[in-house]
């Protein structure tokens, strides 16, 4: 994509609700974060991670390595 097309699709995108907004930006963090080698939990991901330590689903040991991968990354 050239870089005029960028230009297009964010001024475009300023026009935009304001929840695909928020997609598009948290889209191209993922992309950033591929690029730079850097993994982001979502907060949906981490709200799991939280609701498993408490229903017992999942192992102390379990949960600490889930974090430690997304601190990790």
């Amino acid at each position: 994509m050239s870089a005029q097309r960028l230009e297009t699709l964010l001024h475009d995108a300023r026009s935009w609700p304001e929840e695909d907004q928020d997609e598009l930006v948290e889209v191209a963090r993922d992309i950033e974060g591929r690029r730079a080698g850097i993994y982001r939990a979502t907060a949906e991901e981490l709200a799991a991670i939280d609701e498993a330590d408490r229903s017992g689903i999942a192992s102390d040991e379990e949960v600490e390595a889930a974090f430690a991968m997304f601190r990790a990354g």
